[in-house]
């Protein structure tokens, strides 16, 4: 039956990406000795180098595009034949030539470590999370182990779910155990495997198929070798981005469906598949964010897995790699590590990819100005990258003019009201519809490629739309504040209301409690992401906090005109976006007292870390500072801390590389509530010593934080 085994292969978009990640990879010196090569002829030999004009001022991406456009298909064997040259044997060795990608190497580039504990030889790794409350430790489990039954566990295991932020590797995750199987490296006994992405299911949303018809759909190879039952074969169906489904998943009211001849709707035949009713003898990975995984009932899922992302070690790395120069690096890494967010952020890998790009820019000139500290900052900056080369490359401008064309400021504006109207229905990619809701003409917008990424695939029977999403969630989230505070601080209409929200997010502001002072803009997005049951507002507030300040508004100035109520550090890096700037201090210190009240509530602990993280991006680390001289001078006692300086207290320790390493909760308090006030850094540390407890309070509250590594 090996015969039979049909691999889906990357498509053109896939390997153009997989070529940028290692022009990435290159640090400037050797991107410029990239680009010579690809100009000589006599090093190609029977290839044409491409004309100096084409090359001189263009950058990573740009050298993408000219050379599809140059060598059409061939281009990865020009790349790989430069890389070898250059002694760049580590990126030319893996180089695709049909389906070999960088996924062999994701640990040290775009792709995410699978798990936050273990070493760069366990890379395929993900943790497979507690799905019972009897089940308090996780486990290492290998990519291609996906399936298999663990020690102690009885019955097959039939349908797998993978959790995972934004940009931490859950495609590369799929692609590298698809690309495995289709080597013959692992699982041999699979017969077919047939990934799916819901980006592409989306569009046969009012189209009827069969599951036979199907797969024939997506995979034209077993339409072509007669194969019209699987019932008799080993299949693997993987259904990437589960968050990305647009499709309505009922799995109370759809009916029940077994035939797998019988044609129906895409969602039916994937809700019955997901139950079991159809094809039961199939084997299932879903892939999702974590805010989307309640869309699948427990029941129907065996086994829940992780991936973690970046290691401290490997985040070093990627910056290693990324800058050949070892005390421009060191400057970098050191940066980054005095500052919470950043570090935090950084096990995600396109997060590196980002601070590296500004980091990069930032460094060319030694009055470079101050490294961003901020998350906000971060972003910011890079979008003001992105604006400036928009400007240099398109619109023929100066690369140290401040003002970019009114062309970019209208689509600047645009793309910050897709960002937050889809984020308010919780979409994470878009169709063309939307963006002709927003004023936004396609073609312009795919100039955008470092904000704002266009997926189109011209694979036969895939795709009848152009697909469309942001490079990261994260940047959506930022434009969508960028947008609420323009809006704010343009026009004083205040996007938070109830009354000027819609669809998902309006849910949330009815639950908002009111009182008889009208809340600030800053004051009303607190309360909305409060409301949020996952958090899936906690990077958008924390943006609009940091967007409040003036320094990153005038920064902006010349891109978006601001006139209004706001405040002074982030609008500095908004210059060329914003014309005027008008705030006060008062607005940002009647915000950090609102967020220090809110921190007094019953909030979780994941809550009162986000609003630690806000209050910084505010520039008020007061509570901070208290917590801190209390450690220094000894005098810190727990049993007279409100919760406020509980979540002080947490958020210093989770900044802590010492007590990561090994927390022992003695040296605060032994008592249950420490315990449980103290949960964020029990569950981000490699050991945690602590006294016996309460066995049912153990139970019940590790099971659910998913902790491990803990000593009685």
């Amino acid at each position: 039956f090996r015969s039979h085994k049909t691999n889906k292969p990357l498509n053109q978009i896939q390997k153009c990406e997989m070529l940028l990640q290692k022009l990435q990879n290159l640090g400037t010196d050797d991107f410029k000795t990239f680009k010579w090569y690809l100009q000589q002829n006599q090093v190609l030999q029977d290839v044409p180098g491409i004309p100096k004009c084409k090359l001189e001022s263009a950058d990573r991406l740009d050298t993408v595009d000219v050379m599809v456009r140059t060598y059409s298909r061939n281009y990865t064997e020009v790349a790989k034949v430069i890389l070898v040259k250059m002694n760049q044997n580590d990126l030319a060795e893996d180089f695709p030539e049909i389906v070999k990608n960088t996924l062999e190497k994701a640990e040290s580039v775009e792709a995410a470590s699978l798990n936050g504990r273990q070493n760069s030889s366990e890379i395929n790794d993900v943790e497979e999370l507690p799905d019972t409350p009897t089940q308090a430790k996780e486990t290492i489990i290998r990519q291609e182990d996906i399936f298999k039954v663990p020690p102690g566990r009885s019955g097959p295991i039939r349908t797998v779910m993978t959790k995972g932020v934004a940009g931490i590797g859950k495609t590369v995750l799929t692609q590298k155990f698809t690309l495995d199987w289709a080597e013959d490296k692992t699982n041999q006994d699979i017969e077919f495997t047939f990934p799916f992405t819901f980006r592409e299911l989306n569009v046969l949303k009012e189209k009827k198929f069969s599951l036979v018809e199907l797969v024939h759909h997506f995979f034209t190879e077993t339409k072509d070798g007669g194969i019209c039952s699987f019932d008799q074969f080993q299949v693997v169906f993987i259904f990437d981005g589960l968050d990305e489904c647009r499709l309505p998943l009922d799995f109370h009211n759809t009916e029940v469906l077994t035939d797998p001849t019988e044609s129906t709707s895409v969602d039916v035949l994937l809700t019955n598949l997901i139950r079991g009713k159809l094809l039961p003898s199939a084997r299932l990975w879903i892939t999702t964010r974590p805010a989307a995984a309640n869309q699948i009932p427990p029941q129907c899922v065996d086994m829940v897995t992780e991936v973690r992302g970046f290691t401290d070690s490997q985040k070093e790395e990627y910056f290693r790699k990324r800058f050949r120069h070892e005390e421009q690096t060191s400057r970098i890494i050191s940066h980054i590590k005095t500052s919470q967010s950043l570090h935090s952020m950084c096990r995600i890998p396109v997060f590196c990819w980002i601070t590296a790009t500004v980091l990069e820019e930032m460094l060319k000139t030694k009055d470079g100005g101050e490294l961003p500290k901020t998350l906000t900052e971060m972003y910011v900056h890079f979008l003001v990258v992105q604006s400036k080369l928009k400007n240099v490359k398109q619109d023929g401008g100066a690369e140290t003019y401040p003002h970019c064309s009114l062309e970019t400021k209208k689509m600047l504006k645009s793309l910050g009201k897709l960002a937050y109207e889809q984020l308010q229905k919780g979409n994470l990619i878009f169709y063309e519809s939307d963006l002709t809701e927003c004023g936004i003409d396609i073609q312009t917008a795919s100039g955008y490629s470092g904000v704002f990424t266009q997926i189109f695939r011209d694979e036969t029977g895939l795709y009848q739309d152009k697909v469309f999403c942001f490079v990261h969630l994260s940047v959506q989230e930022f434009l969508a504040a960028l947008h609420v505070q323009l809006t704010f601080s343009k026009t004083g209409v205040n996007l938070m209301s109830e009354e000027n929200s819609t669809t998902r997010m309006s849910k949330f502001l009815r639950m908002v409690p009111t009182s008889g002072k009208t809340p600030s803009v800053y004051q009303r997005a607190v309360d909305v992401a409060l409301q949020s049951p996952n958090g899936h507002l906690d990077l958008f507030l924390r943006f609009l906090m940091g967007l409040s300040l003036q320094t990153n508004q005038i920064l902006l100035r010349g891109l978006v005109t601001l006139s209004g109520n706001s405040s002074q550090t982030n609008q500095t890096l908004l210059r060329g976006l914003v014309t005027q700037t008008v705030s006060s201090s008062q607005t940002n210190q009647e915000t950090a007292q609102y967020i220090r009240k809110k921190m007094d509530e019953n909030l979780s602990p994941e809550k009162s870390i986000n609003l630690f993280h806000c209050l910084n991006e505010l520039n008020d680390r007061s509570l901070v500072e208290e917590i801190q001289q209390s450690l220094r001078s000894g005098r810190l006692s727990t049993d007279e801390l409100s919760p406020a300086q509980w979540s002080a207290l947490v958020f210093i320790l989770l900044s802590s590389e010492k007590d990561l390493d090994v927390f022992d909760l003695k040296k605060y308090s032994a008592s249950e509530e420490a315990l449980l006030k103290l949960l964020p850094v029990v569950k981000a540390s490699n050991k945690a010593l602590y006294v016996p407890i309460n066995p049912s309070t153990l139970t019940e509250s590790f099971s659910l934080a998913d902790t491990k590594n803990m000593f009685l």
